[in-house]
């Protein structure tokens, strides 16, 4: 058998070797795959079938609460009506009563008179089907009173025990004037043949001249429009709850704490709270005795042949003292489930048969998908012996091939980094050499500056303050002698020069710096605007190395930008007690690779540029006791700020 493998190719020694490990793990983890699948599936759709109960449960619940809310609301309102209606009773009775005591007042009758006719007015009122009027004196004798006419009833007690008329005679002597008070208690009447307790609401007024507690009374449930709707309603409701099915045979029901089955498809109105299941558990009794949770219990109705386990989730119903139960049989959760382990597996068996074709393929081409990278890595090599060291492999593994593709990568860019340095340090020399030769030609540059300086000296003495020319001369004048400052700067760039500090208002000097940099000929093609912080106090700053710093980030940001572009130059505090020099541009901004770098001396993206302005502009701003710091993000802008400390003396 070796020696029958060692003498095929290598493309077939590939297919016997390779096509085993790859056929056996398929089938190993196809079945593994089925199983937990399978597993998950009867998860799945037993936890999906248990949230199905708890929803149907909380459903019914809300149904029942529902139910219960609206009649309530409906009983409060009926109440409310029922109480003004009472209190105007107790209004126009009491004005009948004053009306009486007015003809006494004038003399037309006695008292016993007014009292007689208010007697017959008031016992004539009826309120609802059995509520009356009635007056009584704060002792408690009743004056007017369809039953117990001049009885003393102050003693008398409600169904509870409460001595209610006493209280209403306290209460009604310490009342205000025009005040109409109210009490509510459980009364039965035997002399109006009632046979139960029913809620009396009584609303009354005393008058005092008379001394009488005008008051009147009825029964609330005597308002109710129709005592027979809220039957019809929770008759509907039910009927609403029974409907409702769980899975193919499961239902909801509702049984109250003593076991009544409340709401039940077919045992409606009996007591279960002796049942049992077919385990011999008392089910029903645990139910009651939990008010809340989940139940799973054996049960076998008739015309099954074994018991089936059923689940059921059921809630409290406080308000009726009601367990809510939703409940379905299990194996109805896992016909679909069982349906799902056919399919799963069919779906196993025919997928292994594809993977197993498709293995065979691949291993034809291993051969290829070996030898490509190393293809690929060749072509590199040959771009980077051509000098292009940009190029680099692509790292699409992590075997030894990815390894070597990572150290020929680190291997390039260190050569790539050398050359960069070398040729830094060609530049440095050149600047060097630069240096030398500036020294040697300064005379020869200082000059003719010196001459210009000389006739515009002469020709700003010739020249009257308000003539429009004279602001030209004095440019002419500034920007000859700043010339000469660049060139002293650059020769001692190394000796770092000190600043010459003066008071300076740095909104103006930063606005004709502004102003002369908008008319450069690198900044027609960009709008230049100004937004400064007027309440800035005066710094210590040299005027110069400031103009040389907003001038060298002004020219940058201008070639930045395409035409109309927008440089926002503004000032303010950064409340740490400095001031807050701002150039915003919406320029191309700056990679990030060339942020870390933007101030090193000699360092610079442009083709012509000497890489010393932006290391000049940090110097000046640090031998100012101030910092410079740049945010960009490429196609977007670049914000550069300067900070300079107000008070220059804390860091001395």
């Amino acid at each position: 058998m070796f020696n029958f493998i060692n003498n095929l190719k290598l493309r077939w020694k590939m297919v016997v070797l390779v096509l085993p490990l790859v056929i056996l793990p398929i089938f190993i983890v196809g079945g593994v795959i089925g199983y937990i699948s399978t597993q998950q599936a009867y998860r799945g759709i037993t936890q999906t079938s248990k949230d199905d109960l708890e929803h149907m449960a909380s459903y019914t619940v809300d149904l029942l609460n529902s139910h219960y809310q609206q009649f309530q609301v409906y009983k409060e309102d009926k109440e409310r009506s029922f109480n003004n209606d009472l209190a105007t009773l107790t209004e126009l009775a009491y004005n009948v009563v004053k009306t009486q005591q007015r003809q006494v007042a004038k003399g037309r009758i006695d008292l016993a008179a007014a009292q007689r006719e208010a007697h017959n007015a008031l016992a004539k009122v009826n309120v609802g089907k059995s509520g009356y009027i009635y007056a009584m004196t704060s002792k408690g004798e009743l004056k007017v009173h369809v039953a117990q006419e001049g009885a003393n009833v102050f003693n008398s007690k409600d169904e509870t025990g409460r001595y209610f008329i006493r209280e209403m005679c306290e209460k009604a002597v310490r009342s205000k004037p025009g005040e109409v008070l109210y009490i509510v208690y459980p009364w039965k009447n035997a002399a109006l043949g009632d046979k139960m307790l029913r809620k009396k609401v009584v609303a009354y007024r005393y008058f005092r001249e008379w001394d009488w507690i005008i008051a009147a009374g009825g029964y609330l449930e005597e308002t109710y429009d129709d005592v027979d709707f809220e039957r019809r309603s929770f008759a509907a409701l039910k009927e609403k709850i029974k409907s409702k099915k769980v899975g193919k045979t499961g239902y909801v029901f509702c049984l109250d704490g003593a076991g009544n089955f409340m709401i039940h498809p077919t045992g409606e109105g009996k007591n279960f709270y002796d049942a049992t299941d077919s385990s011999g558990q008392h089910f029903i009794k645990e139910m009651c005795e939990q008010k809340s949770g989940w139940i799973r219990y054996p049960w076998m109705n008739a015309g099954d042949k074994k018991p089936r386990m059923k689940i059921v989730r059921y809630e409290y119903f406080k308000p009726w003292n009601w367990i809510v139960a939703a409940g379905s049989y299990e194996d109805e959760f896992y016909e679909e489930a069982n349906a799902i382990k056919g399919r799963i597996m069919e779906s196993m068996v025919v997928l292994t048969i594809l993977v197993s074709v498709g293995a065979v393929l691949l291993v034809f081409v291993a051969s290829r998908v070996m030898t490509d990278p190393i293809d690929r890595m060749m072509r590199v090599i040959r771009k980077v012996k051509q000098g292009r060291l940009d190029e680099r492999i692509a790292v699409e593994s992590n075997d030894e091939l990815g390894e070597l593709a990572v150290a020929f990568n680190r291997m390039t860019q260190i050569i790539k980094h050398n050359k960069e340095l070398e040729a830094n340090l060609a530049q440095q020399g050149k600047m060097a050499s630069l240096g030398v030769l500036s020294s040697g030609v300064a005379h020869e540059i200082n000059n003719p500056l010196g001459v210009i300086l000389g006739y515009a000296a002469y020709i700003e003495g010739k020249l009257d303050p308000d003539d429009p020319n004279y602001r030209y001369i004095h440019e002419i004048k500034r920007e000859s002698k700043r010339c000469k400052k660049i060139v002293q700067d650059l020769l001692s760039y190394a000796r770092t020069p000190q600043p010459v500090l003066e008071q300076t208002n740095i909104n103006e000097l930063l606005g004709q710096i502004v102003d002369f940099a908008a008319n450069h000929t690198d900044m027609h093609h960009v709008t230049v605007q100004k937004e400064f912080d007027l309440s800035l106090p005066e710094i210590m700053v040299d005027g110069d190395q400031l103009r040389q710093v907003a001038i060298n980030l002004i020219l940058n940001a201008g070639a930045a930008m395409q035409k109309g572009g927008r440089l926002l130059v503004s000032t303010g505090a950064d409340g740490e007690g400095n001031v807050s020099l701002k150039f915003s541009d919406n320029g191309a901004g700056i990679a990030d690779e060339h942020l870390e770098r933007i101030f090193e001396p000699f360092f610079t993206t442009k083709v012509k540029g000497t890489g010393l302005g932006l290391a000049i502009t940090r110097q000046i701003v640090e031998q100012h006791h101030g910092k410079i710091c740049i945010e960009s993000e490429m196609g977007v802008g670049t914000t550069v700020e300067v900070l300079l400390p107000v008070n220059r003396d804390q860091y001395i």
